[in-house]
Parts: C-alpha cells; sequence; structure tokens
C-alpha cells in the first residue's frame, strides 16, 4: 500500500492571485481572493512526488456568489474605486463633499477583521458569527451596528449638540481612514465625533474592503418618522417659528445612507439587488442601533411589512408632513404636505464626478396615482401588521395623532392648502447669492389670487438649524401688514444683516426663514417657509507637472478668509489614497479679512492610476470649507 503524502510547504501564489482578484493593493504578500473566482495554489510534498491515478487531493469548499455585480464598470465604481463624492447641503443647493474611502490603505482590511470581532454577536457565539460572515444579509447588519457607538465599542460616537470640544467637528472629516486607524490604534475607543454622512461613508469603506458593492446615498428633505404612522408632524408658533416637539419627528435638511447589492434569498423573488443600509443612530432594530438591509424595491412599492426596518426606510422617502400651529395651550392644523419629503435622492456616478439621481428607484413621481396608491398600501399594511399584534411591545403609531375637530385626512388626496381657501400666494425669492459673511437679501412675494380685497398681516421670523431638522433659536424677527387688490401682486422687501446672524449661526449653514399669515376675514393661517445654505468659496488645488509613482509631486493649495473679519486657528487638512501616507495637518494661524493665501507641499505616489487629494480649512469661525483635485498617476519607467 502506497505511503500517504505529507504536505511540507504550501505556496498560495499571494501576489499572483491577489492580481487577479483586484487585491492586490491591500497586499501581495498574503492571499487575498474574491468570492465567484478561481485561484491556484502549488503544494510541495515531503515524502514522496504526487502521481496521478493514484492520489487524490480532496478540498472541501462552498461556492457561491449572493453579492455578485454582472457589470464590470459597477464592479469598479462601488467596490474597487477608493474616493468619491458625499452629497450635502439643501435641494436648491447640492454641493459635492470630496471623501477619501481607503478601502486599499494599510492595515484597513485588519482593521476590518477587528470590526466584526469586536460586534456583540462574535462576542456572544463567535463560532456562529465566523459560520454566518458568509450571508452579505447578516455580515451587512452586524457592520452597520458596529459603525455607531450606541450599543457596542462601536467606530463613532455620533453628536448633533454643536459642541464639539472633546473631539473633531463631523464636518471636519474628508476620508474613513483616519477615524478607522485612530479606532484601531486606541484599543477600539469610539472616534468622536459623526454625523450621518461620516456614520455612511465609513461603513462604505468597509463593506468594499469586504468585497461587498456599496454606494452611498443623500436624501434631501428625509423623514424622520418616530412612532411609524407616516406622517412627520411639525409645529410652528404664531411668529412662523419652527418649534422642538415632543415626538422627536423632523425633516432632516439632508440625510445619508448606504445601498448594498446583495441577494435576498430570505424575500420574495424581485427584492434582490440594491439594499438601504443606515449606521446612523436613529431607531433600534431587533435592540440594536442599525437599520437595514431593506430591498430598494421594497421601498418604492411600499412593502413594508418585508426585512428588514422596511417601514422606516420608507418613511425617510415618501412620509407626509402635517404643519401645525401651537397657541394658547391648542394646536390647529395648518397643512398637509404630500410631497414635501424625499426629493433628489443622489450618489456619485459610475465613473464620472457627475452626481446620478436616483430617486425614481425609491418612489414613483410625487402627487402621481401610482405614488397615492403605495402610500396607502404602506399605511394599510402597517395598520394590519399592529392590529395582528405583530409588534408587541411597541406603542400604537396610529393613536399618536389624535382627532381633531377640522376633520379626518384623506390619504388619497392632499388636504386643501389655506392658500387656497384664503387665495393667496406667499413665497421668498433670494435677491442675490447667500454668501457667508454678506448680508442676505430677500423678498416675501405675495398674490392675491381671488376677485376680492385682501388685508394680510404676516409674521417673519429666521433661525438657524442643523441638518438634522432641528431648529436653534430664532435670531431675526419682523413683521409686515400688506395690502392686496383683486389679483395684485406685492413684494416686501428684507434683509438679514451679517452681524444679526453670525453668531447663532450652526456648522450646517443652514437658516430657515418662515412667514405665517392671516387675513382679517378669514380664520385659516398661511405658511411659507425657505432654508438658505450660506456658501464658501472653496480650495483650489493645483498640481504642478506630471504625478509619477515614486516620483516627487507638487502640490499648491489656494484658499482665502471669505469673511470680512479676521478669522483664527485655521487648520488645512489634506489626504488621497495613494498619494499621502498619512493624513497631512498645516497650521496656518489668522487669516486677515478677505484674505487669499497658498502653501506648496511635497509629496511622493505610491500607486498609480486615477487619485484624489481631498482637502479641508477649518477656523474658529468656520469648519468645512471643501476643496478636491484628480490627479492620474502614471507607472513611469
Amino acid at each position: 500500500m502506497a505511503q500517504g503524502l505529507e504536505v511540507a510547504l504550501t505556496d498560495l501564489q499571494s501576489s499572483r492571485n491577489n492580481v487577479r482578484h483586484h487585491t492586490e493593493e491591500i497586499s501581495v504578500d498574503r492571499l487575498i481572493v474574491r468570492r465567484g473566482q478561481a485561484f491556484s495554489i502549488t503544494l510541495y510534498f515531503k515524502n514522496r512526488g504526487f502521481q496521478p491515478g493514484m492520489d487524490s487531493i480532496i478540498f472541501v469548499t462552498e461556492t457561491g456568489d449572493a453579492v455578485y455585480l454582472e457589470s464590470e464598470p459597477q464592479r469598479q465604481e462601488y467596490v474597487m474605486n477608493d474616493y468619491g463624492f458625499i452629497y450635502q447641503g439643501s435641494k436648491s443647493w447640492i454641493r459635492p463633499c470630496p471623501w477619501n474611502y481607503g478601502q486599499f490603505e494599510e492595515n484597513i482590511i485588519d482593521i476590518c477583521l477587528e470590526l466584526l470581532e469586536k460586534s456583540l454577536n462574535f462576542q456572544v457565539d463567535p463560532s456562529t458569527d465566523c459560520a454566518l460572515r458568509g450571508s452579505p444579509v447578516y455580515t451587512s447588519r452586524v457592520v452597520c451596528a458596529m459603525i455607531n457607538s450606541n450599543d457596542d465599542s462601536g467606530v463613532l460616537n455620533g453628536n448633533w449638540s454643536e459642541n464639539y470640544v472633546d473631539g473633531v467637528n463631523p464636518a471636519e472629516w474628508t476620508g474613513s481612514v483616519a477615524i478607522l486607524k485612530q479606532w484601531h490604534a486606541t484599543g477600539c475607543q469610539s472616534v468622536r465625533y459623526g454625523q450621518c454622512w461620516v456614520f455612511a461613508a465609513v461603513m462604505c469603506t468597509v463593506m468594499r474592503c469586504l468585497g461587498i458593492p456599496t454606494r452611498v446615498i443623500t436624501n434631501f428633505d428625509s423623514g424622520h418618522d418616530t412612532d411609524g404612522n407616516l406622517i412627520i408632524d411639525e409645529y410652528y408658533d404664531n411668529t412662523g417659528r419652527i418649534l422642538e416637539n415632543m415626538k422627536k419627528d423632523t425633516v432632516w435638511n439632508f440625510h445619508v445612507w448606504n445601498e448594498c447589492w446583495m441577494a435576498r434569498r430570505d424575500l420574495p423573488p424581485g427584492h434582490g439587488g440594491w439594499q438601504v443600509l443606515d449606521a446612523t443612530p436613529q431607531e433600534t432594530s431587533n435592540g440594536l442601533y442599525c437599520c437595514g438591509p431593506a430591498s430598494v424595491k421594497a421601498i418604492k412599492e411600499g412593502e413594508v411589512d418585508l426585512n428588514y426596518d422596511t417601514r422606516f426606510a420608507f418613511s425617510m422617502v415618501n412620509a407626509d408632513c402635517m404643519s401645525w400651529l401651537v397657541y394658547g395651550g391648542k394646536e390647529q392644523k395648518i397643512h398637509q404636505d404630500t410631497a414635501t419629503v424625499g426629493n433628489f435622492i443622489s450618489t456619485k456616478s459610475i465613473q464620472s464626478d457627475e452626481r446620478d439621481d436616483v430617486t425614481e428607484s425609491y418612489k414613483y413621481e410625487e402627487g402621481s396615482l401610482q405614488e397615492r396608491q403605495v402610500f396607502q398600501k404602506a399605511l394599510q399594511k402597517l395598520k394590519a401588521g399592529r392590529s395582528q399584534g405583530s409588534h408587541q411591545g411597541d406603542s400604537n403609531p396610529f393613536s399618536s395623532v389624535p382627532p381633531r375637530q377640522d376633520g379626518s385626512r384623506s390619504l388619497d388626496t392632499p388636504s386643501l392648502r389655506p392658500s387656497d381657501v384664503i387665495q393667496v400666494s406667499l413665497k421668498f425669492e433670494l435677491l442675490d447669492p447667500p454668501n457667508m459673511g454678506q448680508d442676505i437679501n430677500f423678498v416675501l412675494l405675495a398674490v392675491n389670487m381671488s376677485p376680492q380685497f385682501k388685508d394680510l398681516k404676516l409674521n417673519l421670523s429666521a433661525q438657524s438649524l442643523l441638518h438634522d431638522g432641528s431648529p436653534l433659536a430664532p435670531f431675526w424677527q419682523d413683521v409686515a401688514y400688506i395690502t392686496l387688490f383683486p389679483e395684485e401682486e406685492k413684494t416686501y422687501p428684507c434683509k438679514i444683516l451679517y452681524s444679526q446672524y453670525s453668531q447663532y449661526l450652526s456648522t450646517d449653514k443652514l437658516i430657515r426663514i418662515s412667514a405665517l399669515g392671516e387675513e382679517k376675514s378669514s380664520p385659516e393661517k398661511i405658511l411659507v417657509n425657505k432654508i438658505i445654505t450660506l456658501t464658501f468659496p472653496g480650495i483650489v488645488i493645483n498640481v504642478l507637472g506630471a504625478a509619477f509613482v515614486n516620483q516627487p509631486l507638487t502640490v499648491q493649495v489656494v484658499f482665502s478668509n471669505p469673511l470680512s473679519e479676521p478669522v483664527e486657528d485655521c487648520v488645512l487638512t489634506l489626504e488621497g489614497g495613494g498619494l499621502f501616507r498619512k493624513q497631512q495637518r498645516v497650521l496656518i494661524g489668522v487669516l486677515r479679512p478677505h484674505h487669499k493665501a497658498s502653501i506648496t507641499l511635497k509629496t511622493i505616489p505610491f500607486k498609480s492610476g486615477q487619485r484624489q487629494i481631498q482637502a479641508n480649512l477649518r477656523s474658529n469661525k468656520f469648519k468645512d470649507i471643501k476643496g478636491y483635485r484628480n490627479v492620474y498617476v502614471d507607472i513611469g519607467v
């Protein structure tokens, strides 16, 4: 009987295999292969050679690829691309924020694996956790919960307080690498601080590193429905000022989450593909702060009873908005709006720096019969689920809106607008671009649409907002009296001085102007508001000369102080995958009013191909003046 084979050495052919599997940027010294693709290894035997026909070698493998994307351009964008854009601002001013995902940077894969091992799932039952990691549904939920620190030693600590003295203002981050490396270096202590776009960006890094196609999604006017009735309630006082409400329902100016591509064999056919995952800690899911994966197809069709957290995801893009006037301890309904929530849902285009609008993937056209039918279908499914006790222990979300004396709301048709009753139209119009450091000039346009005389009293106010919809104290108020002849149109000019808003401005640079009007002959109130996003001049980055691997490269960064006052504590931050080994921080100090400055840095690129430099300038007056520059690095000779 032939002696059995004894393995002396195994050559995993790491360098060759990793190139074929597009993982060579992570490492060429250890084997890193992707699902569903062949790879080669060589076995050396110490007692005798392999004899075909007599010897046999058995490998036990488990095949299948639940995250396979057929399109090569999509694979390049959603798995391989290590930089991108996260869209911020408002629906009327969408700006791209450059971001360094850096999933191939040194030690990032080890940090991602460490993240999995720090999860509560692994801590409780390591063997089961490891056995389930082949499921992208399971793994994505684990990662989603680990990006925030609400339940565990997660990567990021969320903070929406505007007080960041013991950490980093979320607006200052320009990449995931510094965050993940800090988390690892401090023994997995949560990094301070993150908000929605930071949570989503870091999750994108981890998921792409693990080989799961992922993209970052921004939803403008995003609903946060805390009680599950698909209605966002907003409360105003008689000056038009928006109030914080006890329910904590809000419309976020923008909200950012992820989509991951995967099969959904746990759902009915047709629900695979892009799935919503939201690592921002808003509500719990099965006891943990994570959200998803929720099928985008299910969200569009109102299938809010499907796993996971589809109801919450549906409300973010398609909830209705109800406005209430609060006075004398009473609430009066002003208006129900079916079209406010969910606008310009955006992500970076494939192999392009342009914005791709994916709103139609989430919802039918606003106001269409299909969109209203889907909303009513979703509401009925939620009611059916409650009546069957499928969410025992939760409060009934439909009981939180008490019956009103002004009648019940219709689900398939919007309520009559007060402007239709009063027959007056109100609208704010900016006269100049809203530049930071300058006065804000605008008008309130009032149009009488009726054949009767109108006598209006209008209370105007302005207040800063955080991007999650939370209002800050009002800093400007005015009262206007306007008389309108039949079908007459008038404008009421307004000005908010820089000195009036500068000390009240939040990091998000959002100002909400509101007008609450009444007409002497009608009990109805009419409300109009507008969100203004103040803009900064961006950073300009110039690359001086061609870029080659392992050759010095000179980079010039040009920036300015847009204000008519000096700014202090200025710090410039730069990074870029394959261009800088670590984040660069340059202390600038004081910038004089309207002063333009430039600095020159040298670096040595260490990776070839398309790269990007991301830059941020912070000071005591502003935190997130951004800039970027794409750079192609040649291999050279």
